[in-house]
């Protein structure tokens, strides 16, 4: 295990805030009893679960390691890359639950998910400022693609819901595409970027910062009204 340093503050916060947030759902979905709704409940509860562990993980130095790029040894959190690995799909799949997204369309977003967290993993760990830089601009390819899948697509079927799931979906869809496209931006000007504008102190909190509003500030949104719920999962009846 690595020794962590005073960024540790941030992911121990990020460990307590994703702990909270997943006791806090936990508690919303008690008592519900409709399978298509448990989902809801279901995929936001593993996100922020997922997120605690490896933020655990992080904080207690099990999730770092150090890469050499040129001769300067860089602090890598691989736990990060790993909890969003597996959380970014999740979220994706509450959302297009939400807007009664078809299989296709749900496999194109997972699927371009996978290629951006992947690609944007390997920037992490190549080895020369260029490959870095090179990975990296592919996995933000991949994520203006799925933003323009979500804009389109997904964004088009959300509107066959109802006013108040349509009106719902818009907030979260929002809400990611503004917090995901900071992501690149806090990796190209952080240490993992070749800027270095942003020490791994305040690199690890913006990423700490996003991380919780993406997962948390997500959850605490799609799952304040039961009712909004159970109209996004009952059939919208269509005209005859």
């Amino acid at each position: 295990m690595e020794l962590v340093g005073p960024e540790s503050l941030w992911l121990w916060i990020g460990t307590i805030g994703m702990t909270l947030g997943t006791l806090y759902f936990i508690g919303r979905g008690r008592g519900v009893r409709d399978p298509k709704m448990q989902e809801f409940y279901i995929i936001t509860i593993f996100v922020t679960a997922i997120a605690a562990v490896m933020y655990f993980a992080m904080a207690t130095g099990f999730g770092v390691t150090e890469v050499v790029v040129g001769d300067e040894a860089l602090t890598i959190y691989w736990a990060r890359y790993a909890d969003w690995a597996f959380t970014t799909p999740l979220l994706l799949l509450d959302l297009a639950l939400l807007a009664g997204a078809n299989r296709n369309t749900i496999a194109t977003l997972i699927g371009l998910d996978v290629f951006m967290i992947g690609t944007g993993t390997i920037a992490t760990f190549a080895a020369t400022p260029g490959t870095r830089i090179a990975w990296w601009g592919i996995s933000t390819g991949a994520l203006l693609v799925l933003l323009y899948v979500l804009v389109g697509t997904l964004s088009e079927k959300a509107r066959t819901q109802s006013p108040e799931v349509a009106s719902l979906f818009t907030t979260l869809r929002n809400l990611l595409i503004v917090l995901w496209l900071l992501y690149p931006v806090v990796w190209i000007l952080g240490t993992e970027g070749t800027f270095g504008i942003l020490p791994l102190y305040w690199e690890t909190a913006a990423f700490m910062v996003l991380d919780l509003s993406a997962k948390v500030g997500f959850g605490v949104l799609l799952l304040r009204s039961r009712s909004v719920l159970e109209r996004a999962v009952t059939p919208t009846a269509t005209p005859a």
